[in-house]
């Protein structure tokens, strides 16, 4: 990364932001962690419901470790919720289990996003840290040749920001079909969905900070690029 003032008006907002979503949704979780179901109902069992409920009980529901470490597997079709959700009767826990639960809804409709998203994952992996390289290396070579190898990494890196930009839609859908699961269930007061609608909105404010973050990441390569022609 080249630290100069250009880069400090591309990224300055982006960085706030992403730092204010962090705020943001870690406070609004441990807030909700602490209001209890009045069901007693767990993120573990909330999850089982709704998966049941939409004739997908061969999807398993598994602990794993770390903090906000949720996730759905739509290759082993297996939603991995971390402890303070799987085994925690709160709104926040509801929340971010009937979230991943959209995800596993998601997959029975082949909505087409996720499977974007999920095409996009091995890209990703390789372009997000080898396309920066291979840019830095190719803005610092002389001539067409140099030109050439910079572009091929700010495509390769353009993998990380087409990818946020998809996660967008996935998120915000798994969201709604969360609120919409809960709702027709019944068995959560108006006052508890509205938390968890409050939870939902915070981790999606995480997804467009990323988004942001790499959109500005690549103007910042291409104005990088324009300076140097």
């Amino acid at each position: 990364m080249f630290l100069d003032s250009t880069y400090l008006l591309y990224m300055a907002l982006p960085l706030l932001l992403g730092l204010w979503a962090q705020f943001r949704v870690q406070g609004t979780f441990r807030q909700y962690t602490k209001v209890r179901t009045a069901n007693g109902m767990t993120g573990a069992q909330v999850a089982r419901q709704i998966l049941d409920a939409n004739g997908l009980q061969g999807v398993a529901v598994e602990r794993v470790g770390g903090m906000l470490s949720d996730h759905y597997d739509p290759r082993g079709k297996v939603l991995r919720l971390s402890e303070a959700v799987y085994a925690t009767p709160s709104v926040a826990a509801v929340g971010v289990a009937a979230h991943e639960a959209g995800h596993a809804l998601q997959d029975k409709l082949h909505y087409s996003p996720l499977r974007l998203r999920s095409t996009l994952v091995p890209a990703v992996n390789f372009g997000s840290w080898l396309g920066p390289i291979i840019f830095m290396v190719g803005f610092f070579m002389s001539g067409a040749t140099g030109n050439a190898i910079a572009w091929f990494g700010l495509l390769l890196f353009g993998t990380t920001a087409l990818f946020a930009l998809v996660t967008l839609p996935v998120e915000f859908d798994a969201s709604k079909r969360a609120r919409q699961q809960l709702a027709v269930s019944g068995i959560f007061s108006p006052q508890e969905i509205k938390g968890v609608g409050q939870v939902l909105d915070a981790a999606a404010l995480t997804y467009v900070a990323a988004a942001v973050q790499a959109v500005a990441t690549m103007l910042y390569y291409l104005s990088l690029l324009s300076r140097r022609d």
